[in-house]
């Protein structure tokens, strides 16, 4: 039954803490708000302590995963990671812009499976945009790799988005099974968004460089060390999935190992380190979430339990997708994988999965589709990098949709192949 009383106060609260989020993504402005109006529906009692209380112990593993990660993805930069993956992108036998694109889309694809799509934005963005503007190359479809395609290709692993690791844990999936599910998807999304991207942006990427890459045995050498602990963090992934403990260890371990070199090198500080977390942005989730929970509590999770069709069929998934697609654009990629992955959960991990689809590469419509495009579209601004908000739209109507639709067929299929 809906309770209307308590949705006027909590549907409001949510539009608040969006809306702060989209004004200052990341800030300690928005996760005041966000947390000052949970507290505010639970004294108000739109939404009891107890499911409050159970909401926050829900989201708290998956917020301490992920500022963990941010961590590692910090260390990583300052070993030089980052600058040396847009490196990458001047070596290779082909120097032409297209070759550098392909190489770019690689980049973005592992570093967003490994580090999560918001260390693709934030970090190797900018490294990117340096590289190609110093080759006095268009900026426009490098820097489209770094943010809206790096959200379509965070479907590989549970880690690779805040999305994944909100529903994960109902789709009651090991990291290898997810992973055996959303390869194939992953593989046609990245192919099928290249191949729109690269005749959109086809007069960009026919312009050549001003200038030849260095040769090799002139390049930096590669940070190895600090490549090897990422390679053996994702190697954590797997064994910790394998004996049935949290993914966090392995990433922790990762970052220990990096964190103790830097310190000791008096590379960085603790206090560095510290801010690397973002707890502003765990504490705006947290807020969101128990908001969220307080809407559902109040009759919404029933409708949209009964809104998603049932069923593995290929028109079903796409129905479900579709829908997270829209339900994204409207209230941004976080909120609407709060909303939908208990209500998909009650259908079935495929639903969950076509959820996931939609949330990922159905954000790309528009700049509020999610956070990390918000992030992306000011990091890019100093580079003429960043669409106005209307081509940004027209871009993400030629690609976000065939993307999503191919994307949810190759689902279907993988729901066949693996039961």
């Amino acid at each position: 039954m809906v309770d209307f009383a308590a949705l006027a106060v909590t549907v409001p609260l949510l539009a608040l803490a969006l809306a702060a989020a989209t004004r200052g993504h990341r800030t300690p402005a928005a996760a005041g708000v966000s947390v000052l109006g949970a507290a505010l529906a639970v004294l108000v009692g739109a939404i009891g302590g107890g499911p409050a209380a159970d909401q926050i112990y829900d989201v708290g593993s998956v917020l301490i995963l992920l500022s963990t990660l941010t961590i590692l993805a910090h260390l990583a930069d300052v070993e030089g990671v980052f600058a040396w993956a847009a490196r990458l992108l001047q070596t290779g036998r082909d120097p032409s812009s297209v070759a550098m694109f392909r190489r770019l889309i690689l980049v973005t694809a592992v570093t967003t499976a490994v580090l999560t799509v918001d260390s693709t934005v934030l970090l190797l963005t900018p490294v990117v945009l340096v590289t190609v503007s110093r080759m006095r190359l268009p900026t426009r479809a490098p820097s489209y790799a770094c943010g809206p395609l790096a959200n379509s290709t965070s479907l590989l692993l549970p880690v690779s988005n805040l999305t994944n690791l909100l529903a994960f844990s109902a789709t009651g999936l090991s990291l290898l099974s997810f992973t055996a599910f959303m390869a194939l998807p992953w593989l046609v999304a990245l192919l099928i968004e290249y191949a729109l991207l690269r005749r959109l942006y086809a007069p960009d990427l026919d312009t050549q460089p001003a200038q030849q890459a260095s040769p090799a045995s002139e390049q930096p050498p590669a940070p190895r060390l600090a490549i090897a602990v990422l390679a053996l963090t994702v190697l954590g992934f797997v064994v910790a999935s394998a004996l049935g403990m949290a993914l966090v260890w392995p990433v922790a371990a990762g970052a220990g190992v990096l964190a103790v070199r830097q310190l000791i090198g008096r590379r960085n500080t603790v206090g560095d380190i510290m801010e690397a977390a973002n707890l502003s942005f765990a504490l705006f989730v947290g807020g969101l979430a128990v908001i969220v929970r307080g809407i559902q509590e109040n009759g919404v999770g029933d409708l949209l339990a009964a809104a998603l069709p049932d069923g593995v069929s290929l028109a079903a998934l796409l129905a479900v997708a579709g829908f997270s697609a829209v339900l994204t654009n409207l209230v941004g990629n976080i909120a609407a994988t709060l909303f939908l992955a208990p209500a998909a959960a009650l259908v079935g991990t495929p639903s969950i999965l076509a959820v996931l689809i939609g949330v990922n590469i159905g954000a790309n419509l528009s700049y509020l589709g999610s956070h990390s495009l918000l992030v992306w579209r000011r990091i890019a601004r100093p580079y003429a990098a960043a669409p106005r908000p209307s081509d940004f739209i027209k871009t993400g109507v030629l690609t976000a949709p065939p993307t999503l639709i191919a994307a949810t067929a190759a689902l279907w299929i993988s729901v066949r192949l693996f039961g």
